[in-house]
């Protein structure tokens, strides 16, 4: 049998399996189950956050044989088809590949005729912000006045670069990224039922850097898998993100507190030579030098990795020692100087730079 990713084997093939967009799903099966159905619907979100598999999940809904319904039977041909992206009636359109007028024209030219054998004709237009402003004049008459057995599905990245007429005249959906919380829990489902061994400090790393994501985190849980031979194990999560160790991140937020330059040069050049992700290095001192900061002020019950377990005692010394000002100043030159990486000769040099004004301002 051929391989299937995780990304299209775990795709949400209903509203319940949709993580996140409690309340757009909410709404969405509202509007269905009340009969209250618009001809448009505009979704906009990052990529990797629901977008074409609730435009999917709704063009399903619209024409499933059982009726209109936000619970599609997904047994009747047409919830197969659909599923299998082989329905000839919903046709998926990709905005950056027919950005041209002519394009849109010929696509819409078909658009009087009735659906060869479903309920709608489902026109279902991904990055739909791709489109030129001749393809957005073509499309808005036929937006706002359908064929009633016409609807129409648009999905964009950039909400920003879709014109307001066409956007008034859909029902406008904002989807929003997904919390670490609800990515590391479907991660830890998913694995469960593929019968992987984990442990939750990798899957926490995994949903961290996914960034609100859920296919970035598939993306980088498929990457996991592989390079740990069917298993899951911090050790190669930090290889593959390019994560320095803790020990590392620890002892050059030590270093730098206690002003000590030679130190931290040395630390980064063991660290360089280990091999790193540069501005990940400054990600790791941010997030200690958090944990400082909160220590200060309330009681450290909780930790995200085993290694932060091992420096607790020592981050709650530094936070008794160290004045709060100080880390509150040296975390936003670390701050700054993340942001000016870009411009820096290359990264090693941003970073050292970065390293050494804060230990001369504080």
């Amino acid at each position: 049998m051929t391989y299937q990713i995780l990304a299209r084997k775990w795709r949400p093939q209903s509203f319940q399996d949709i993580v996140g967009q409690e309340h757009i799903v909410t709404a969405i099966s509202n509007g269905l189950s009340l009969g209250r159905i618009h001809h448009a619907w505009l979704l906009s979100g990052t990529r990797g956050v629901g977008k074409t598999t609730i435009a999917r999940l709704l063009a399903k809904s619209l024409n499933c044989k059982n009726g209109i319904s936000a619970n599609a039977c997904r047994k009747c041909i047409i919830c197969k088809e659909i599923e299998k992206g082989l329905c000839l009636d919903v046709l998926e359109i990709d905005g950056a590949s027919h950005t041209k007028v002519e394009d849109i024209r010929d696509i819409l030219d078909n658009i009087s005729y009735t659906p060869n054998k479903s309920r709608f004709k489902v026109y279902l237009i991904d990055e739909v912000h791709m489109l030129s402003r001749h393809s957005f004049n073509a499309l808005l008459k036929r937006l706002e006045e359908p064929p009633e057995h016409v609807k129409f599905i648009l999905a964009t990245t950039d909400i920003e670069r879709v014109p307001k007429t066409i956007i008034s005249r859909c029902l406008y959906f904002k989807l929003q990224v997904i919390s670490e919380e609800k990515i590391l829990n479907f991660l830890n489902f998913i694995l469960i039922k593929e019968c992987i061994k984990t442990d939750k400090y990798s899957l926490k790393e995994i949903a961290s850097h996914a960034k609100g994501s859920i296919r970035d985190a598939l993306n980088l849980l498929e990457y996991a898998i592989n390079l740990g031979n069917g298993s899951i194990n911090i050790k190669s999560i930090t290889k593959m993100l390019g994560i320095p160790l803790e020990k590392y991140s620890f002892l050059l937020t030590q270093s730098i507190l206690k002003k000590n330059p030679k130190k931290t040069m040395f630390l980064l050049n063991r660290i360089n030579y280990i091999g790193v992700e540069w501005e990940e290095i400054l990600i790791s001192i941010l997030r200690i030098l958090y944990r400082i900061s909160i220590a200060q002020s309330f009681t450290l019950q909780q930790w995200d990795t085993p290694f932060q377990e091992m420096y607790q005692q020592h981050i709650e010394k530094i936070a008794q020692n160290i004045k709060k000002k100080n880390i509150q100043l040296c975390y936003k030159i670390l701050l700054n100087g993340r942001k000016e990486l870009p411009f820096a000769p290359n990264q090693k040099i941003g970073v050292e730079m970065t390293l050494l004004r804060a230990i001369d301002a504080i």
